[in-house]
C-alpha cells in the first residue's frame, strides 16, 4: 500500500459556525513557536524559541525553551524555560535545577523541564475568566526530570519525576520527588516485580529507567468539590498524570502526600 508524496497545508478546514474564533499557538521544529489566527494566517514567529509546549501569556509574551539537552545524554530535558516578549527578548528565565556536565559536552546548568509548567494566577496554564497568569512577578511551577537510585522500585539507575517551584528571582522555594512517594501509589506485586527488572529502558542507548514517565503537572485552582468542604481538593494542591503507570492523582502541597488517586 503505497503513500501520498503531496500533503494539503495550511488552513485545510474552517467553519466558523462550528467555531469559537481564536488563536492558537503551536511549536514548529526547528523553527519556532508560532502564532496562528483561524486561517492560518501566521501572527507572530518567535523564532528558536521551542516548546514543550510554548505557552501565551497577557501582553503577547511567550514561554519556553531556548533548546534541548542531547538525546545522547537525556530524554526529553529542556535546557531552560524563559518568559520572552513579542519582539522574542528574554525577560525571564530559569535554568539552575541542575549542573549537567555531559561527556563532550562543556557543563552548563539545565532545567531538565518537560512536558508541563504553570505560571502562578492561573493553574491550568491558559486563559480562564478572572484567572491571568502573571507577567512580571509571581513564582512558576516546573516538571522537570532528576535522575536517581531507589531500591524499592529497582536497583537500575532511574529517570525520575520532580516538581519544582520558582520565584521570581529563580530561587527554588519547593520541590516534590515523585519516588519519594512510591509506596503511596499501591503497585501491585506483579507489577513491582515487572518494574524492578525493566523500570521502562528507552532504546535509545541512555542507561535509566523512565519509570512514571509523568506528562501532565497542574494546580487545581478554585473548585467545587473544595468549596463543599474536600480539603483532598485544595486549590494549592496538584493534579498529575503518568503515562508509564496508568496513574491520575492529586499531591497535598502542604505535605506531599497523596491523597486523592486513580490507578494504577
Amino acid at each position: 500500500m503505497g503513500f501520498p508524496s503531496v500533503y494539503p497545508t495550511g488552513t485545510t478546514v474552517y467553519n466558523p459556525k462550528k467555531c469559537w474564533s481564536g488563536f492558537t499557538v503551536f511549536p514548529a521544529f526547528e523553527t519556532g513557536a508560532v502564532l496562528i489566527d483561524m486561517n492560518g494566517q501566521v501572527l507572530q514567529l518567535w523564532k528558536g524559541l521551542h516548546g514543550f509546549p510554548n505557552k501565551l501569556l497577557p501582553g503577547g509574551y511567550m514561554m519556553g525553551s531556548t533548546g534541548w539537552r542531547s538525546f545522547k545524554h537525556g530524554y526529553q530535558d529542556l535546557l531552560d524555560i524563559v518568559q520572552v516578549d513579542w519582539e522574542g527578548r528574554i525577560t525571564w528565565q530559569f535554568n539552575r535545577h541542575e549542573l549537567i556536565e555531559d561527556e563532550g559536552e562543556k557543563p552548563q546548568w539545565m532545567a531538565r523541564a518537560h512536558h508541563d509548567y504553570q505560571r502562578e494566577g492561573s493553574p491550568v496554564g491558559y486563559y480562564v475568566p478572572g484567572m491571568e497568569p502573571k507577567v512580571s512577578e509571581g513564582n512558576t511551577f516546573i516538571l522537570c526530570h532528576r535522575n536517581l537510585n531507589n531500591s524499592k522500585i529497582s536497583d537500575k539507575l532511574l529517570l525520575d519525576d520532580v516538581f519544582l517551584e520558582i520565584d521570581w528571582e529563580g530561587n527554588i522555594v519547593w520541590e516534590w520527588v515523585c519516588s519519594d512517594h512510591f509506596d503511596e501509589l499501591e503497585f501491585s506485586e506483579a507489577a513491582r516485580n515487572t518494574m524492578a527488572r525493566n523500570p521502562n529502558f528507552h532504546d535509545i542507548g541512555i542507561g535509566f529507567g523512565d519509570w512514571i514517565h509523568i506528562n501532565s503537572m497542574s494546580l487545581l485552582g478554585p473548585n467545587r468539590f473544595y468549596e463543599t468542604g474536600d480539603h483532598r481538593f485544595h486549590p494549592d494542591n496538584i493534579i498529575w498524570s503518568g503515562r508509564q503507570t496508568n496513574i491520575i492523582a492529586i499531591i497535598d502541597k502542604k505535605s506531599g502526600k497523596i491523597v486523592w488517586k486513580l490507578g494504577p
